[in-house]
């Protein structure tokens, strides 16, 4: 029976009094964590060397603070407008700051992106598994405790409850603690009431937690990262990405600015195709045969680990809009055009061909056809026959029966359809306050899924196939080798940049399903203390994606077409989308491993793919507004874009030397106008010191 807590405080109490010995926590990713509570727990704990404690989770945010005093200065208004009184966790703190108690241990399985490199705590306490694999994993730790940050809402009376943003692991890991013998552990419920209430699989009765936190302590802010500019490459990247979206078909993206560029260059396919296709036959050296530029007559149905911004970007425009249903049978009859979404006389005729339905109609039966929308809400079965209202008609499907049914029992249109589904949601804050206020009718085909259910095929393989027709499985790399290998999480040191999380499932399951893809994006080279190096690579010492599950790669430059290649052709095509600066030094490295033939030349299509050609193909467009560095808006002030512009400058000459002493000269000898407030925005108006007047010039001089 669940136990209401009105404090935080007194439901660690319980915990602590309930549990004996240490304390094991499962918690979600993302904004799915009660961060009160955990702090909470964190804090008691941490002050009591007695108790240890255990917390099994993966992407713990934080406020971005900035590293140096200027940069802190700029962040500190914006922070506190944006990310407003969301908490940020003790334990990521004492993480970065080196000083995590040693009776307490973190596992993540995802981290925040490049932001624990060097940290070995967070490294040695880093998980390294499938995002599949993590209920499974949390049930061979131990954990005793499952702690959820939920959405609540009133209904007649009634408290409903909904998982929001994490329907992710939740159910399974529940499931496979409950499967071990004499294995004790309580469910923990934190109600905030800044999350969405997500519908369908994501609603879950109080009775599902143990305790239910109601204390108004655990509502805050939810950590809502801003949408980042789409440069100039990242466009490029998303043009050729869409172009391989097909109509009718599936798409899995993820967040940031790729993502943004993705679902950008979608709405431009959609609502300009001719400017599309243009666009696309300037980056493409005018070949683009094979390449999908039409307009979505049938829409696209989204099936991705995270539910980004630009998947409901891509909603409102009525891109994602292709509908699919949670029986296999159903959803292959639809496929295959052997019945529509308007029922009919036919419809239960094929259902019943099929064998998904009896003659005469079981109660099973019944319930199946009402819950989809094919029989009137209120249909009963009664002495073997089907009553509505005035009207009885036997449950039988012979021909008259048939026509008696399609006359006086048929719905309307097929219902509980699904547009999107996804594991988990992250995003800015109009995009959760969009879902707060969306009407119910819209909400309700946006359903928040399990992640196995969603990262693989696994016992739904018939139902997954059927729903997933034409999928673009899209990921992002940070690497690639020219045999195909992609690296995504981690560097051949060991170290580790983000983790696995669902990249490799995606990448199965393009391989696995009959006519999916995995679409593997990257930037062709990286700048790093001041060095260009190319991201296409001979060889790594670490590799997330093996190369015989080479697909497709796209960079700003081209796409790679890998699948079924030989290794030799795999290394002409993947020379072919690299940086020019970089081709020969590929070329002739694969030469002298014996994986290209010694004529062989770069052909002169491609000897031209450097950051100015690019900028040149793309720079009419931007001017014509089709591609704007934030299409989907933005939380800074045109003030703030103005100071960023300038500190990026900055930032790029400080690896270097000669643009800095040049950014000074400038500075000491240019008397630009300053807005006074920028000035005392980043702690500049007052250049007491040596540094502070240096810095003051060379913003000056940046301008």
């Amino acid at each position: 029976m669940t136990q209401t807590m009105d404090r935080i405080d007194a439901t660690v109490d319980y915990l602590l009094d309930h549990i004996a010995g240490d304390i094991i926590v499962g918690a979600p990713l993302g904004i799915g964590k009660p961060n009160p509570l955990l702090n909470a727990l964190y804090r008691r704990i941490k002050a009591n060397p007695s108790r240890r404690l255990k917390i099994i989770t993966a992407l713990s945010l934080e406020k971005p603070a900035g590293r140096s005093d200027i940069e802190r200065h700029f962040l500190e208004p914006f922070v506190e407008r944006v990310f407003g009184d969301y908490p940020d966790l003790d334990y990521v703190k004492d993480l970065r700051a080196g000083s995590l108690p040693p009776h307490i241990e973190i596992l993540e399985f995802f981290l925040k992106t490049g932001d624990y490199l060097g940290n070995s705590t967070a490294q040695q306490g880093y998980i390294s598994t499938n995002y599949t694999f993590v209920a499974r994993d949390m049930a061979l730790h131990g954990v005793n405790v499952i702690m959820q940050a939920v959405a609540a809402k009133e209904e007649g009376g009634q408290l409903k409850l909904s998982l929001s943003s994490n329907t992710d692991v939740t159910y399974e890991a529940v499931e496979r603690l409950q499967a071990i013998p004499g294995h004790h552990f309580l469910t923990v419920g934190v109600i905030n009431h800044a999350l969405p209430f997500m519908p369908n699989q994501a609603e879950i009765p109080p009775a599902f937690f143990d305790l239910l936190v109601t204390d108004p302590a655990g509502t805050h802010h939810l950590f809502s990262p801003p949408n980042m500019k789409v440069d100039t490459p990242d466009y490029a990247i998303g043009l050729h990405a869409a172009s391989l979206v097909r109509d009718g078909g599936t798409l899995q993206i993820g967040i940031g600015a790729l993502g943004d560029a993705i679902a950008q260059a979608l709405i431009l396919r959609d609502r300009h195709p001719d400017s599309f296709a243009n666009l696309l036959s300037e980056l493409c050296h005018k070949q683009t045969a094979g390449r999908s530029l039409e307009r979505f007559e049938e829409g696209l149905y989204g099936c991705s680990e995270m539910f980004v911004n630009g998947f409901l970007k891509l909603i409102e425009a009525g891109i994602v809009r292709r509908e699919v249903f949670a029986d296999a049978t159903l959803q292959q009859l639809l496929n295959s055009g052997a019945i529509t979404p308007v029922p009919d006389a036919q419809t239960l005729r094929a259902l019943r061909d099929a064998g998904r339905i009896s003659s005469p109609l079981s109660q099973g039966d019944v319930d199946f056809l009402t819950h989809f929308g094919i029989l009137l809400p209120g249909v009963v079965l009664r002495d073997g026959t089907l009553r509505h209202e005035t009207h009885c008609v036997p449950a039988t499907l012979d021909d008259a029966s048939l026509a008696l049914i399609a006359t006086h029992l048929l719905g309307k249109r097929l219902k509980a359809g699904i547009h999107m589904h996804g594991g988990f949601f992250l995003g800015p804050e109009d995009f959760y306050q969009r879902l707060r206020s969306m009407p119910p009718a819209e909400l309700a085909h946006i359903e928040m899924h399990r992640i196995d259910f969603i990262n693989q095929l696994g016992s739904h393989a018939a139902l997954a196939s059927a729903q997933r027709r034409r999928a673009s499985f899209i990921n992002t790399t940070m690497m690639v080798t020219l045999l195909g290998a992609a690296v995504s999480d981690g560097l051949e040191n060991g170290q580790v940049v983000s983790g696995v999380g669902g990249q490799y499932n995606f990448v199965a399951m393009g391989h696995a399903l009959p006519d999916a893809r995995s679409i593997l994006m990257l930037r062709a080279t990286r700048e790093s203390g001041g060095e260009i190096s190319s991201n296409i690579v001979w060889n790594y010492g670490h590799t997330t994606i093996p190369r015989h599950l080479r697909d497709i790669v796209v960079t700003e430059y081209g796409v790679a077409e890998l699948r079924g290649q030989s290794d030799a052709e795999v290394v002409k095509r993947l020379i072919q989308i690299a940086d020019s600066r970089f081709q020969h030094q590929l070329v002739e490295i694969a030469k002298d491993k014996g994986k290209l033939e010694a004529d062989w030349e770069v052909p002169e299509a491609w000897r031209h793919n450097l950051p100015e050609a690019l900028e040149a193909r793309l720079l009419p467009w931007q001017e014509a507004g089709l591609l704007p560095d934030f299409p989907f808006g933005t939380d800074f002030t045109s003030d703030e874009l103005a100071m960023i512009r300038v500190l990026q400058k900055l930032k790029r000459a400080s690896g270097h030397p000669v643009e800095l002493v040049l950014a000074a000269m400038r500075g000491l000898f240019d008397d630009k106008p300053v807005p006074p407030q920028w000035l005392a925005r980043l702690g500049l108006d007052e250049a007491g010191g040596l540094k502070q007047a240096l810095m003051r010039r060379l913003f000056v001089g940046n301008l």
